[in-house]
């Protein structure tokens, strides 16, 4: 068995590399220099979740299958935060940068809470809380309606 940390590496294609560095920066990504050129920078959320955004063009040398238009998702990545404050400052800071704010309706159960933004080149991402309680399972999950 290996010792290797069990890490992930989110591969997106952009359109343009500098304006989703900045993108990411200000949503609280921090870049990796070491793995950044002018083709592919390395974001990073925590020792162990890493964005990788990639020029189309680096994308392409990965794999054959066509970059998805903007108005589609495959996918929505989700990040936990440490406070609705926190989701809602995500969310302000995406939409100050080029980003979308409230893709889809705000989902707030009082024990969870989120909502939804896109990157600028459509990628959604999913910033949100839960109560530590809850999450840890020393409360119970409350019912919830709808």
């Amino acid at each position: 068995m290996s010792d290797t940390p069990k890490m992930i590496f989110v591969n997106l294609p952009v359109a343009d590399l500098e304006k989703s560095k900045a993108f990411y920066t200000a949503l609280g990504f921090t870049n990796e220099p070491r793995f950044t050129d002018d083709t592919a920078a390395a974001m990073v959320w925590s020792d162990s979740i890493f964005v990788m955004i990639l020029t189309h063009d680096k994308w392409k040398s990965f794999t054959d299958r066509p970059i998805p238009p903007a108005t589609s998702s495959e996918v929505s990545l989700a990040l936990a935060l440490g406070s609705r404050e926190a989701v809602d400052a995500m969310i302000a800071a995406a939409a100050q940068n080029g980003g979308t704010a409230d893709v889809n309706p705000v989902q707030d159960h009082g024990f969870m809470y989120g909502r939804d933004l896109l990157d600028p080149d459509g990628h959604v991402w999913g910033p949100f809380w839960m109560d530590p309680a809850v999450a840890s399972g020393e409360a119970e999950l409350p019912e919830v309606a709808g």
